[in-house]
């Protein structure tokens, strides 16, 4: 029984931290202030919620049936990046050139699901790296270090009002539109290794 909890300590562990880097929460930080700017104590509560139950779902429904589903309907990785990121440029562009009197915000009812749980903390990197991980560790070591990444996530994200009150108000701003920039930054890598992929895939590189 020892032996088997140890096992499974040690398989998790390798899950973990190559899990931890895909999902980089610390890195998040500053697009979680920039797309939350604004929201009351409560709502972020809310959408912090949405955001666990969302990218956690969709981590267990792709460890579960994912392969399966996406060889079934024809759908790659590669495929998962570009759309993924072409949705996280948008979101971007939309933040970046707004100004404070017209500038759009995300739906506060939708915002936890979508794009803060998926594709932020769970996207096609995230995927497709617990994917690679359950094939060699096992489905529940691997998914049982997703799930924890999420929850870690959720937890730096909670604290994220008081980094906004050390800041200050034009502090946030400023970081709101680096993030954004970072945001956009990240989308185009995204597209561009989904494409590369693609191609990669019609044996064209």
């Amino acid at each position: 029984m020892f032996n088997e909890i140890a096992d499974f300590l040690y398989r998790f562990a390798l899950c973990f931290v190559p899990l931890f880097a895909a999902v980089d929460a610390v890195g998040l930080l500053p697009l979680f202030l920039s797309l939350t700017e604004g929201l009351t104590p409560t709502v972020k509560q809310r959408v912090l919620w949405q955001m666990v139950l969302t990218a956690s779902s969709v981590v267990i429904v792709f460890v579960v049936v994912g392969q399966v589903v996406l060889q079934f309907l024809g759908i790659t990785i590669a495929d998962f990046m570009v759309a993924g990121g072409t949705m996280l440029f948008i979101v971007a562009m939309n933040d970046l050139f707004a100004t404070d009197k017209g500038r759009p915000h995300l739906d506060a009812e939708s915002l936890g699901a979508v794009p803060l749980g998926v594709p932020l903390t769970v996207g096609p990197a995230v995927l497709t790296t617990v994917l690679l991980l359950a094939n060699q560790y096992g489905k529940l070591p691997a998914l049982s270090a997703a799930l924890a990444n999420v929850v870690l996530a959720a937890a730096l994200f909670s604290v994220a009002a008081r980094i906004e009150r050390f800041l200050g108000r034009d502090g946030v701003r400023t970081m709101s539109k680096i993030a954004s920039l970072l945001m956009a930054s990240i989308a185009v890598m995204m597209i561009r290794k989904g494409i590369l992929g693609i191609l990669h895939d019609a044996h064209v590189l």
